[in-house]
């Protein structure tokens, strides 16, 4: 069993340093221009519908606990 997992030792270390990095796209432009955008929202509910709902959930949660 020793044998057997120093023989895989070297392809995992292999694997790992050798594997693709995605490319992560910068979107911190975009979202700062929806957060700044003059639109009488409270700034915790921008976000769009996701915000909303989670918000709404959260306000249930207060309420009935």
């Amino acid at each position: 069993l020793y044998l057997l997992f120093q023989g895989l030792r070297p392809i995992s270390q292999r694997t790992i340093s050798t594997a693709s990095r995605r490319q992560v796209e910068n979107r911190v432009p975009e979202k700062q221009k929806l957060f700044q955008e003059d639109n009488d929202l409270p700034v915790h509910l921008k976000g769009g519908a996701m915000d909303a709902v989670l918000y709404k959930v959260t306000l249930g949660l207060s309420v009935f606990g």
